[in-house]
């Protein structure tokens, strides 16, 4: 078989859907059915605008925090700590036992930490000067 080696900044739709669908099989075949099923929480404003939200996903038993951001003007009344709360029930009614996510905010870290969350790994340097950090929690 003759292949070739391709890198893109732009690649198609359907070609990451396929990578991802087979991945999803491989996986699926590997240690079961992930349940994957999208899980977002917005907080928006009195015209309906987003102010805050968090985007992720529960698979395997876990709720993974994506993404989570909060409009600065919000920032430090508990705003992330009542969106984790809510991803947090939703995610012990799909079944969940357990939730991670990650930052290198070190400001980010120290709520996550309020909320329950425990550092179980780093990655120095990424970006440089900063430390990923990757936190978990069991839900009950």
């Amino acid at each position: 078989m003759n292949t070739t080696l391709e890198v893109t900044t732009d690649p198609l739709p359907r070609d990451l859907a396929f990578v991802g669908e087979a991945l999803t099989a491989f996986n699926d075949g590997d240690v079961g059915v992930s349940g994957r099923k999208t899980l977002a929480v917005f907080v928006r404003d009195d015209a309906g605008a987003i102010v805050a939200g968090i985007s992720g996903y529960t698979a395997w038993g876990w709720l993974y925090v994506q993404w989570l951001w909060v409009d600065e003007k919000l920032r430090g009344q508990r705003v992330a700590a009542s969106m984790l709360d809510a991803a947090e029930r939703e995610a012990l009614a799909r079944g969940c036992q357990a939730a991670w996510i990650d930052t290198f905010n070190p400001t980010a870290a120290k709520v996550y930490q309020r909320q329950g969350y425990q550092p179980f790994g780093t990655l120095p340097d990424f970006p440089v000067g900063r430390s990923r950090i990757f936190l978990q929690k069991k839900l009950s």
